[in-house]
């Protein structure tokens, strides 16, 4: 069994189309088709079956898929720890993250890490709670910023990197939009806008209108802060967004209110497998995070602004 014939194998199995995998692999058709064959007859089963014009993994080709995809992940992992020995200042950190900490603070962190290991390379991957611990957790990256922080989960560890004020973001028309301060409950008439089901600034929302004595009623759901934030400014109805999401501009700018009664914040974290050893070049970024927020506290500052 070779290399080559596992490779061609996964592709086929992506594609699932010879001619289509045979494109993408740079090579002739009837050379994938070659080793796709040599490969079951090693094996002595059908990886796959035809349905249509296109290929299909047989239920023992789905089983072989997986092992192999683990095994390729495994090689990856291996190679690229042989290049980091050979120059621990180079490599790939494979990062996951939500669309709020996109804005600016990755930005800002991945530019300031380069300052420092300029020949380091970033793979970035966005994600929804779930999926960024799923990610972790599946190897497909390294490290992910995640927000809440998830305590005592099984598979994931890491580190808080700061705790974040959320603000009550209202109508420039709103009576309590010139106010420097409110209580969460002085918004139970108004109509809200959320983040839609599976994001993570959802739920903390959601509980903090239940701790002010009410439920919100939701006028809007979007995916995005800078969505959230033209509703409000269109008057569609007012949210609560972390700090920093007013660090991008809108031209219907929403007028920004501390809540005061309940405090609402989130945690922000960086998590990665707790059965794992990182990659040297992805332990230098968390050792480098750890300092740089570590410092924004001691200094009373955000990295955000």
């Amino acid at each position: 069994m070779e290399l080559r014939q596992l490779h061609y194998f996964m592709k086929v199995a992506q594609k699932e189309h010879v001619t289509q995998a045979a494109e993408e692999l740079h090579v002739a058709q009837s050379a994938v088709s070659r080793q796709i064959h040599q490969l079951e007859q090693e094996l002595g089963v059908d990886l796959f079956m035809q349905k249509g014009r296109n290929l299909q993994l047989t239920p023992v080709g789905h089983l072989f898929c997986k092992r192999v995809e683990t095994l390729m992940k495994d090689l990856d992992k291996a190679v690229a720890e042989v290049h980091e020995f050979l120059d621990p200042e180079r490599g790939e950190i494979r990062i996951g993250f939500p669309h709020s900490l996109g804005i600016h603070l990755i930005p800002s962190v991945v530019a300031e890490f380069r300052k420092r290991y300029p020949n380091v390379r970033f793979r970035f991957k966005q994600g929804m709670y779930p999926s960024l611990i799923k990610d972790v957790i599946s190897a497909e990256v390294d490290l992910a910023f995640i927000s809440p922080f998830p305590e005592g989960h099984e598979h994931v560890e890491g580190d808080v990197l700061l705790t974040e004020e959320l603000y009550a973001i209202l109508p420039l028309s709103h009576a309590l939009a010139e106010q420097e301060s409110i209580t969460l409950d002085q918004l139970k008439e108004d109509k809200f806008i959320l983040f839609s089901k599976g994001y993570s600034l959802r739920p903390i929302v959601w509980q903090a209108c239940l701790e002010a004595g009410f439920t919100p009623e939701i006028a809007f759901e979007g995916e995005e802060t800078d969505t959230i934030r033209g509703l409000v400014g269109a008057g569609m109805g007012v949210s609560l967004l972390p700090e920093m999401a007013f660090f991008q501009s809108n031209p219907l700018q929403p007028a920004r209110v501390r809540v005061i009664e309940p405090r609402i914040t989130r945690t922000i974290g960086l998590i990665h497998r707790s059965d794992d050893k990182l990659p040297l070049v992805a332990q230098a970024f968390r050792n480098f995070l750890l300092k740089y927020f570590e410092f924004i506290d001691e200094n009373k500052k955000t990295p955000i602004g």
